[in-house]
């Protein structure tokens, strides 16, 4: 017979931050991991390479439009490295260039190519449609109803 397991006190309970950190991080796999399935399968993206499309489509030729690598590395949550490495993978799949700053010899601009947008344009409603799915599937889970509920409203 099996000792029962010994009674938890009020304080060696997991924290209420903690608890909401677990849910929080069990959320975001939850999503990146249905949302990668999705992309890789329908058009041969990961969620970063998705990521990094997106926001470097967004960037505009007016002042302040155009992003350092720095920024970029912010926007997708990965270090400067990471990111540097990420472009050079879809700069060689012909879907992103890299260009000097035409006011600043040192800064150095990546643009998403004619190929790149047609694909980033390609996958949105699959990357919509499986953040959806995954979140309405999410919602169903206690747990994480709270964060699903503050990312539906933002």
């Amino acid at each position: 017979m099996k000792p029962a397991a010994p009674k938890r006190s009020p304080e060696t309970a997991t924290p209420a931050p903690a608890q909401g950190w677990r849910a929080l991080s069990l959320l975001h796999g939850t999503i990146e991991g249905r949302v990668e399935r999705a992309l890789h399968g329908g058009h041969g993206l990961s969620a970063r390479e998705y990521s990094l499309l997106d926001v470097l489509s967004r960037q505009h030729d007016g002042e302040g439009g155009h992003l350092q690598m720095k920024q970029v590395a912010e926007a997708v949550a990965l270090s400067q490295s990471a990111t540097t490495r990420l472009v050079s993978r879809l700069e060689d799949r012909g879907l992103l260039s890299r260009y000097l700053c035409l006011t600043d010899r040192r800064g150095i601009y990546t643009d998403v190519t004619d190929a790149g947008r047609e694909l980033l344009d390609a996958a949105r409603p699959t990357h919509g449609a499986a953040l959806r799915e995954a979140l309405a599937a999410a919602a169903l889970d206690p747990r994480l109803r709270p964060f699903v509920e503050v990312v539906a409203a933002a």
